[in-house]
């Protein structure tokens, strides 16, 4: 129908129909081809029409019924006889209050705390994050980033839904890369010289010179200890090898000891031949071959740790076509120089632009000169090169290459890519004028992040590059500053022989992202417990899950405990994700699901002493959110339904449901023997179950635990765990054994030394300390201490009690041995 404002039909020529029968018929024909039913409130036309009729049309004419019986239904006091009594309305409705809705907040570094996240085009998000300088194995300081910058993407992907695309870079055109090549392509030469321990000798005592020169003028602490160590490695070696020379020692004793020195000394020594024949290095594929090698080392190593592969991977080398134009566009734009072939960024320029700003992450580092030198690489902070500058505080763009440096074609001569650069211009690329976030390591924050920064809004004429800026926190390594560069490192390799990527995930993500995190003995320790602490709970709910029901009898009845662990569920969930709305906080979130696992063991804990099976649903859902969200940390990458996965020696085998029907039958097996041989007292059959438990199946990574009244849990462990289990609870054991047999023996001697003692008259217990006394009565009883005074009555009291005790004592034993014992 239509309303009352906007009548939709026109029923004006129903008006001039009179024989009610007729305007009955006109008025359903009309009807059959339109709708009458859109409206809330009769039009004019329809009430006018209504009036005209006394009484509900024949039902033959169905769409006239239907008409008559909605304006019927939507007017009051129409009808004659009064049967309607008024407008059928719905009452009015209002939505509840609610509660207000964590919004997710991340700590940005351009205003150093938490902001509200709102990407820059609906629900896509744009991510770039500064990839490795290969030029050595990947660290525990790269895990550091890669793993935490991990579980922020997949949780902005997985839990809050965002569409991101993350791109990363990988540096292989860099000073370190260079030198490093340089120096292994040289040394690689001198070993195929095939040099005599003479030569390796008196190359190494070359070498050393300079070395130790740098070592006396070092005054980093850091850095001064690793030179300590490298120097004393070498004269450990050197020491054997002269002593062998000078005794005339034969050929094949000196050798062997030449290669020695010569692996010890191999830093300072291709330092040493580089500094000599660097500059003959010019082969752009020689700077090529070390990168190449440690980039693929890189990708096995995030495989093996579960980090996603970037969406978008640049390489250096790739871009330097759009590197020169990213230079050439900056220059045109007035903030970058040309001088003496390398071009620099005005960075005095830029910070008195208007629209600019430089340094925006750390303002206070303007002028930091040991920051700026390390940031523009050992290759370029010569002399020469400083003073092409018109500011300390300028950074290179280009650098015109020196001999024995990799070079390409630019309009200012034969060059290099500076380090910043490269970021700008590859994310540049792929990203454009503006991205959400741009992610790396706190360190990376001055220079680096902040030229980024400069050069790019430099480039794009705009003052918002980065709209958020995310520092993952250092490592340090049981307390201590870990660095490459010190030598002070763990490689992601020797972590993972120690701990599987699951566990150093963990640790990870009881720790914050941003904040130092150090990785020690007692870090690790804390996550494989967690581990075990969450795997005995996915494995418990498991053993409910199997045991075997109909379908309904999967929806119990929940009674006051099953409402108390949903309240909990439901709370530590809400708990959960307002720690996610705030910047990711996993270290709550790990809290909030340790609490939740510990409620719920209490639960099935209870229901298990009261013999009753607990509520399957919900421990059920507790187990698939606990898992999801391990999945979302990437804790989890298979897609099992409960818990961590149980693999077979093939990777593709889903060990749990391929074996666990067969251990199920040998369990009830074993629990019928159990029950048969507790009847007949049969304790051979016992202890037969007790070996299959304890030593057979625990070397198949299977563990049963029998509950008394209860059916025999079975589990699927890893089989380390199971026989570590087992070797502490046999040294357990042994340890109880060992303090039984203890406490027994100090039994023995108590009770032997007490005899001997009862055997001891009262008359004698005294007169052997003649050191003590001097004079004794008839009785035995001192009178006298050794220097011959008389004892006062208060030394006399005192022994009176000891001598009365004895006495007690010595007339038990008396009566013993009267009575035969």
């Amino acid at each position: 129908m239509s309303t009352s404002a906007e009548p939709a039909f026109e029923f004006g020529f129903l008006l001039q129909i009179n024989e009610e029968a007729a305007l009955a018929v006109a008025l359903n024909d009309y009807l059959t081809s339109r709708s009458y039913l859109a409206g809330f409130s009769p039009s004019q036309v329809d009430q006018k029409a209504f009036k005209l009729l006394h009484r509900p049309p024949d039902p033959r004419h169905v769409h006239a019924l239907r008409w008559y019986r909605h304006i019927a239904a939507l007017q009051q006091d129409l009808v004659p006889d009064g049967s309607m009594k008024g407008k059928r309305v719905q009452p009015p409705w209002s939505p509840p209050a609610g509660t207000d809705v964590p919004q997710l907040r991340l700590y940005n570094s351009l205003t150093r705390t938490k902001e509200p996240f709102v990407p820059q085009k609906g629900n896509k998000v744009t991510w770039y994050c500064c990839g490795p300088t290969v030029y050595d194995a990947s660290h525990m300081g790269h895990a550091r980033s890669y793993i935490s910058f991990d579980i922020l993407r997949r949780t902005l992907r997985d839990y809050f839904k965002y569409d991101v695309l993350y791109c990363m870079n990988i540096t292989d055109i860099d000073d370190k890369i260079i030198k490093r090549a340089r120096q292994n392509y040289l040394l690689d030469q001198y070993k195929e010289k095939k040099p005599q321990a003479a030569q390796i000798l008196q190359d190494v005592l070359s070498a050393r010179e300079p070395f130790q020169a740098h070592l006396v003028s070092t005054t980093d602490p850091d850095k001064k200890q690793m030179l300590e160590r490298l120097d004393a490695a070498v004269t450990a070696a050197l020491q054997p090898l002269q002593a062998a020379m000078e005794g005339k020692a034969a050929a094949e004793v000196v050798q062997p000891l030449a290669q020695v020195l010569l692996e010890n000394s191999k830093d300072l020594l291709s330092d040493w031949l580089d500094k000599q024949f660097g500059s003959q290095v010019t082969e752009n594929s020689i700077f090529s071959i070390l990168p190449k090698y440690w980039e693929g080392e890189y990708h096995k190593d995030m495989e093996a740790l579960n980090v996603l592969p970037p969406d978008v991977l640049t390489r250096v080398s790739e871009y330097v076509p759009e590197i020169v134009e990213f230079v050439e566009k900056v220059v045109s734009n007035g903030y970058g120089y040309e001088s003496n072939g390398s071009v620099y960024f005005d960075t005095s320029k830029f910070d008195t632009s208007p629209q600019h700003s430089y340094a925006k992450l750390v303002p206070e580092a303007v002028g930091d000169q040991k920051a700026l030198q390390e940031g523009e690489g050992d290759l370029s902070i010569s002399a020469d090169r400083l003073s092409e500058k018109k500011s300390p505080n300028d950074f290179a763009l280009w650098k015109a290459s020196k001999p024995g440096e990799p070079s390409w074609d630019s309009p200012w001569g034969k060059g290099r890519p500076g380090w910043h650069i490269e970021c700008s211009a590859m994310a540049g690329s792929i990203l454009g004028e503006s991205m959400d976030i741009h992610g790396g390591g706190f360190d990376l924050r001055f220079p680096h992040h902040d030229n980024e920064l400069a050069q790019s809004e430099a480039f794009f004429e705009n003052d918002y590059w980065v709209r958020y800026f995310l520092h993952t926190g250092h490592l340090t390594i049981a307390g201590c500053k870990m660095s490459k560069s010190l030598k002070n490192f763990i490689t992601i390799k020797d972590a993972l022989a120690k701990n599987t990527a699951r566990q150093l995930r963990l640790a990870f993500l009881m720790h914050s992202w941003k904040d130092t995190l150090d990785y020690s003995s007692n870090t690790m320790e804390s996550a494989v417990q967690y581990e075990k602490f969450m795997s005995e709970f996915f494995l418990n709910v498991k053993d409910i899950l199997r045991a075997p029901t109909d379908i309904t009898g999967r929806f119990e009845k929940w009674e006051a405990a099953e409402m108390e662990l949903n309240n909990s569920f439901y709370d530590r969930k809400a708990a959960v994700h307002e720690a996610l709305c705030d910047n990711i906080d996993t270290r709550t979130v790990m809290d909030e699901m340790r609490v939740l696992i510990g409620h719920s063991n209490s639960y099935i804990a209870s229901r298990k002493s009261a013999k009753m099976k607990p509520n399957r649903m919900l421990v059920e859902s507790i187990a698939v959110y606990l898992t999801n969200m391990m999945k979302i940390f990437g804790a989890i990458e298979e897609s099992v339904y409960i818990g961590f996965p149980v693999r077979g020696q093939s990777e593709n085998i889903d060990l749990e449901s391929t074996v666990m029907p067969y251990l199920t039958v040998l369990s009830e097996f074993r629990e019928g023997v159990r029950n048969i041989a507790r009847e007949q007292k049969v304790m051979q059959l016992l202890q037969l179950c007790d070996v299959v438990r304890d030593d057979t199946l625990p070397e198949l990574g299977v563990r049963l635990e029998d509950h008394e009244g209860l059916p025999t849990v079975v589990k699927l462990v890893d089989k380390e765990t199971l026989l570590k289990e087992r070797e502490e609870k046999k040294q357990m054991e042994e340890e109880k054994k060992r303090k039984k047999e203890e406490a027994a023996r100090k039994k023995q001697e108590q009770e032997m030394a007490k005899l001997a003692k009862m055997k001891v008259a009262p008359s004698q217990m005294f007169l052997t300390e003649t050191d003590k006394y001097s004079k004794f009565d008839e009785t035995g009883f001192p009178t006298h201490d050794m220097e011959g005074k008389e004892l006062s009555k208060g030394q006399a009291k005192k022994l009176r009690k000891l001598y009365e005790a004895q006495e007690k004592l010595h007339n038990e034993f008396l009566q013993m041995n009267l009575n035969g014992n």
